[in-house]
């Protein structure tokens, strides 16, 4: 087992890596303050792994929740069913909540967390790679809007997070893929090492090598730790991991939460930010191609919805939360491995960008 640390004063907390981690009650025990656990869950993760946490919890009193799966579902109505669990349970102000999914039920439990009687505690135990490497960990929580993803939440930091890599053997390829897209991001917004290693890496990854898998989720979640400490309410820096968000956010938005995939959402955004780079003359066409043709090795879409013009993008961006005082600011790449936000870019740039030929790339890469 790998033990990283987020540094917030006393709300710190630690992140658990390693395989096999649901089954030890050390990693769970000491985070729980009262006798009282609810397990939220979903309808894909409960079959697989619930009981196995339910022994683990053996002493508690425990009350499983089970929510339906998807993105569809990240809405008012079923964080009501969280609610509705806890109060017909009678859970009192010392009950934690366990979050045992993928991102969608990472953010909504922690949100009913930091909402039930006016904030419980909560552990994360991320089950798919996205969540194990960026939604867990930094505190951020919340529900979706019919008018735009994630306006809806608050920040609240875990307990802590435990992620047991055993539990991606049961994700799906095209899962896998959408969590390779928040891995690759970090390499591109603040460790070019990490973007090399990557390259060489990929192949593993997708064939899920322990070993690689391992490498991966650490030096994520450590890249992750080091901006939330340095800026836990998104005021500055942390808006950089957003990188390929703003265009993805937009994606899913437009399309239907749960047609696209988050992580596949944020593969296209990805690709958009890279060509915008470029077109800004910050990187070069070689290393748009270099990020571009690796998110293709992690099987990611390069292309954004066909019937996604520069209108459609625009009016979903103008919701984002990087809005500031009327203005659009993006998160874009001065150099491979390092990003900033900003606002300071010529409109018909941004307009080339969403009318980019982005098969020709995805051919290219």
């Amino acid at each position: 087992m790998r033990t990283l640390h987020v540094d917030l004063g006393e709300r710190s907390y630690p992140i658990f890596i390693g395989g096999g981690l649901l089954d030890r009650a050390e990693c769970f025990t000491p985070y729980i303050a009262g006798r009282q656990v609810a397990v939220v869950t979903n309808e894909t993760v409960a079959p697989l792994y619930l009981q196995r946490l339910l022994d683990t919890l053996a002493g508690y009193r425990v009350t499983p929740i089970v929510l339906p799966d998807g993105e569809a579902f990240k809405n008012w109505e079923t964080l009501q069913r969280i609610f509705d669990g806890l109060l017909e349970a009678r859970h009192d102000r010392r009950t934690t909540l366990i979050a045992l999914g993928g991102g969608v039920i990472g953010d909504m439990t922690g949100f009913a967390a930091a909402c039930y009687q006016r904030g419980v505690d909560f552990i994360q135990v991320p089950t798919t790679l996205l969540s194990q490497v960026d939604s867990s960990v930094g505190g951020k929580t919340g529900i979706n809007h019919s008018l735009g993803k994630n306006m809806i939440g608050a920040f609240y930091q875990p307990k802590a997070v435990v992620i047991d890599t055993a539990t991606l053997a049961t994700l799906p390829a095209r899962e896998l893929s959408a969590g390779l897209a928040e891995v690759i991001k970090y390499g591109l917004i603040c460790d070019e090492p990490f973007l090399a290693w990557l390259e060489q890496h990929i192949d593993a990854l997708r064939g899920l090598d322990a070993e690689a898998i391992s490498e991966a989720v650490e030096r994520s979640c450590a890249a992750k730790a080091r901006v939330v400490n340095a800026d836990e309410r998104e005021s500055g820096v942390r808006a950089t991991l957003n990188l390929g968000h703003t265009f993805g956010h937009a994606i899913e938005t437009e399309m239907g939460y749960g047609a696209w995939l988050h992580g596949e959402a944020v593969g296209a955004g990805t690709a958009m930010a890279l060509e915008m780079s470029q077109r800004l003359g910050w990187i070069d066409a070689p290393a748009r191609d270099r990020g571009i043709r690796l998110l293709a090795r992690a099987g990611l879409p390069l292309v954004p919805p066909a019937q996604m013009g520069p209108e459609e993008f625009l009016r979903h961006m103008a919701v984002d939360k990087k809005v500031l005082d009327g203005q659009l600011r993006l998160v874009l790449l001065r150099r491979l491995g390092e990003a900033v936000v900003t606002a300071e870019y010529p409109r018909e740039v941004l307009d080339a960008t969403l009318r980019a030929d982005y098969a020709a790339l995805a051919r290219q890469a």
